[in-house]
């Protein structure tokens, strides 16, 4: 069931990507610039959780094939978004990581860090999902 859910609603926000792609290139940017993805990471001062993936994953996810498809963008809790990002619903736990499609919706988020062995193929299934969906 919530494979069925999460999968309606990740098509839903990639239709929603696919159109920006489509609006973007009538304006001179290339498939390449309308496919970009984005993965932030909601923290908070004071979160161990934050920390821990700082110090541990935040490195090594900048040099993995996820980080280059979906460079990680760091965010405070209560602070501004990056320009033109709009979320479907505000975080309230730290660490969140959401995906943001290249029109800089949300197309899926991780809330928690419950550890290296779920994160890993679970932002590898949403940024595959997500470019699979991008794909002309």
């Amino acid at each position: 069931m919530f494979n069925i859910l999460r999968q309606s609603l990740v098509s839903a926000a990639v239709q929603k990507a696919l159109v920006a792609g489509i609006v973007l290139s009538g304006f001179g940017f290339s498939a390449a610039q309308a496919q970009d993805l984005r993965l932030l990471m909601v923290e908070q001062a004071g979160c161990y959780y934050c920390r821990v993936f700082n110090r541990d994953i935040a490195p090594v996810y900048e040099k993995s094939t996820e980080g280059q498809a979906a460079p990680l963008v760091h965010v405070q809790l209560r602070g501004e978004l990056p320009e033109g990002v709009t979320l479907d619903t505000q975080p309230f736990v730290t660490p969140t990581f959401i995906l943001i499609g290249p029109d800089g919706a949300e197309i899926e988020r991780l809330t928690g860090f419950p550890g290296e062995d779920f994160f890993w193929p679970y932002v590898s299934d949403m940024i595959a999902t997500a470019q699979e969906g991008l794909a002309p």
